[in-house]
């Protein structure tokens, strides 16, 4: 029997098996996850790979431009030839260095303002392998990215930057233009003596100047010169940008740092009007920051367009006699009036507060020559003298201390321990119309004694006062606008100046307006007021906002329109305050007011009141120095007033009568304009009623 040998059965080893398990397992799972790339990611994959990212950008448009009542533009846009630099995310400075290089082939620039670091960062990028291997690895290792470019340029010699050409030295002045642009931001190069040449140059060889566009920019012209100019205020260049004490506010309003914004006058008051809406471009960049595509987005629209109350016509006839006044008191007294300076007028309409003309004149004597400084109408406050009158009656009769037709003997007062006060000469007998007329001191003063409890004067004694009358007083004062703001649009006034409350005789002094300060816009709201029934308007420069439109020769639409805002009342009888404007006229239309004989002869039925006011100084007890201050205030027609106006004239020496004749002057010049233009208008209805 033959034996049979058993056959062993091939088995692979059990860890082999895991191993081929783990294998099959791990493919499997890359089988799966690559069909999930593909099948369900696969899109999104493939736009991840071609995305771009899109950035806004916005560009400044032209500002409204402003008018004047009759539709006269008083500031415009003058358009001018401009190179503009938009560069693309991540362009380097040797990038910009070769635009500069190529652009100073096509224009020229102004090299005044380059720099020492200017100089340097130029002969870096020209020799950058010599200017980097003066600072060694072990330094560089020390400091930060910008230390160590810094200590880069410290090493390069004065001597290495001293002998730049011409050609040179344009390249760097364009290159410091190009460095201030950010990314995708257009940026201006040159705006200024932009030559058609050199506009034409620029704009044929785009394609070989990355970034840079020929375009137009706007300048601020101004057709009046500087009539108003400091009134209507300025704008900031490009390089000052927004003020940095506003940054915050300006940004979160969506401007660029290097926006031109108002700073001044009304430009800052309605910046945001005038502003425009910018135009928003949107860029489309791939990985590498290369544009691949523009839209523009939001379409620009250059800022409304103010309409503003002043006439300038008027306005130019208002200069004109404040400064032909001033001019002839400094010639006719040049010792006497070595001192003066300042002529000041306000013209406001009392029952709209629209502002008719405002006017400032200052005698520069260094330059022999006169300057427009209406803005000291708002910012200068000066002691008033007399034409306060009205609102200190007004005051006696609201406190029941005087009533109408009471009468007072106008002789010198005199109090224990004081000076002697008396009015400009002695008046007799008066009554309350006569003191407004005649401007008498001595009425007013027993007002003030009354107000602060004294009814018994008797001369050369002491007199009792209760200091609450000081209060008092300007609280009523203050319903007028004296001693508290006018609310004028504009961005400052001064409130005047408030006197710290002192005895009874400072209290006199005050009740005649010697005393506190007020500007000439005060004072002119406080005539008006008066002039208005007893309505305070404010006083305004705006008289309607306009669309913009494209064509140059008509104004848009109507957007807003400022109507007339009455601030208050003053809490006075309407029989009181019709008792001070009859007072008012007596001054300006009988034969005994302060005002008769420049305006007595006059048709146009007018109202005011006269004043002077007079300032000394003493040292050690002697007078060093006397200076008055000449005002007046007035308002016409009487019973229908459509004028208001206010002068102030600080002087030393002999300048009497100046502020009657601008006032005078201010009067005549109106009427006698809207007589010519009413004349005008009859004759071209009977010209077009012919044809």
């Amino acid at each position: 029997m033959v034996k049979r040998k058993n056959k062993k059965k091939a088995q692979l080893p059990f860890r082999l098996n895991i191993l081929f398990f783990v294998v099959f397992l791990s493919f499997s799972v890359l089988i799966l996850q690559l069909g999930v790339v593909q099948i369900l990611n696969g899109e999104s994959f493939q736009e991840e790979i071609e995305r771009t990212i899109e950035d806004t950008s916005k560009v400044p448009v032209p500002r409204g431009k402003i008018y004047d009542s009759n539709h006269d533009v008083v500031v415009d846009n003058k358009p001018l030839y401009s190179i503009t630099y938009t560069p693309a995310k991540g362009v380097q400075a040797e990038d910009r260095l070769e635009v500069a290089e190529r652009l100073a082939e096509f224009i020229s620039m102004d090299t005044d303002g380059i720099t020492e670091r200017n100089r340097k960062e130029y002969w870096y990028l020209k020799n950058k392998d010599e200017a980097e291997s003066r600072v060694s690895d072990e330094e560089a290792e020390e400091m930060s990215n910008s230390e160590y470019y810094d200590m880069v340029l410290d090493r390069i010699s004065e001597e290495e930057i001293s002998n730049f050409s011409e050609e040179e030295e344009e390249v760097i002045a364009i290159k410091k233009e190009l460095d201030k642009a950010r990314s995708l931001t257009p940026h201006i190069v040159k705006n200024e003596d932009v030559t058609p040449e050199e506009y034409a140059r620029v704009a044929e060889h785009l394609d070989v100047l990355p970034g840079v566009n020929a375009t137009t920019d706007w300048n601020r012209e101004y057709p009046y010169d500087d009539t108003i100019r400091n009134l209507l205020g300025s704008i900031t260049t490009q390089e000052e940008g927004i003020p940095s004490d506003q940054e915050e506010y300006y940004l979160t309003r969506g401007y660029s740092r290097n926006d031109r914004v108002g700073n001044t006058g009304l430009e800052e008051q309605y910046e945001g009007v005038l502003r425009g809406t910018k135009e928003q471009i949107q860029y489309s960049t791939d990985k590498s920051g290369n544009v691949v595509n523009t839209e523009t987005v939001v379409e620009g629209e250059r800022g409304k367009d103010l309409v503003l109350t002043i006439d300038m016509e008027f306005q130019e006839r208002v200069d004109e006699i404040v400064r032909e006044e001033l001019d002839k008191a400094i010639s006719e007294a040049p010792y006497e009036n070595r001192n003066m300076e300042d002529a000041l007028a306000v013209v406001m309409d009392p029952q709209t507060g629209e502002l008719l003309a405002v006017s400032g004149q200052t005698y520069d004597r260094e330059e022999d020559e006169f300057n427009n400084t209406a803005y000291k109408t708002l910012y200068d406050a000066h002691i008033p003298g007399s034409i306060v009158k009205g609102a200190t009656m007004l005051a006696g009769y609201e406190s029941e201390v005087v009533t109408p037709g009471q009468t007072f003997y106008d002789a010198p007062i005199k109090i224990a321990g004081t000076e002697e006060k008396a009015s400009w000469r002695n008046l007799g007998l008066v009554n309350d119309l006569d003191a407004l007329q005649q401007s008498s001191n001595i009425y007013m003063f027993h007002i003030a004694m009354r107000m602060g409890g004294e009814y018994n004067y008797q001369r050369n004694e002491s007199v009792s006062f209760d200091p609450s009358a000081w209060q008092e007083m300007r609280n009523y004062f203050r319903q007028f606008g004296l001693g508290s703001e006018t609310g004028v649009d504009y961005p400052f006034e001064s409130t005047g100046y408030e006197g710290s409350q002192g005895t009874a005789g400072n209290f006199m002094d005050h009740a005649i307006g010697q005393f506190d300060t007020y500007t000439t816009m005060q004072m002119a709201q406080y005539v008006s007021t008066i002039a208005n029934d007893g309505y305070r308007v404010r006083p305004h420069f705006l008289k309607e906002i306009r669309n913009p439109v494209a064509s140059e020769e008509n104004l848009g639409s109507v957007y807003k329109h400022h109507n007339t805002d009455v601030l208050n009342r003053i809490q006075m009888d309407q029989d009181h305050i019709e008792r001070v404007q009859e007072g008012f006229r007596q001054v300006f239309q009988t034969s005994d007011g302060t005002g008769y004989s420049y305006f007595g002869d006059k048709d146009y039925n007018p109202a005011g009141k006269t004043g002077t006011a007079e300032n000394e100084l003493y040292e050690d007890g002697s007078l060093e120095q006397y200076t008055e201050n000449l005002s007046l205030v007035g308002y016409a027609p009487f019973d229908e007033p459509e004028i208001a106006f206010a002068v102030v004239v600080p002087h030393t020496g002999e300048a009497s009568g100046i502020n009657h004749y601008i006032g005078e002057g201010i009067l005549d010049a109106y009427f006698d304009l809207k007589e010519d233009r009413s004349e005008g208008n009859e004759d071209n209805e009977g010209e077009e009623n012919e044809e």
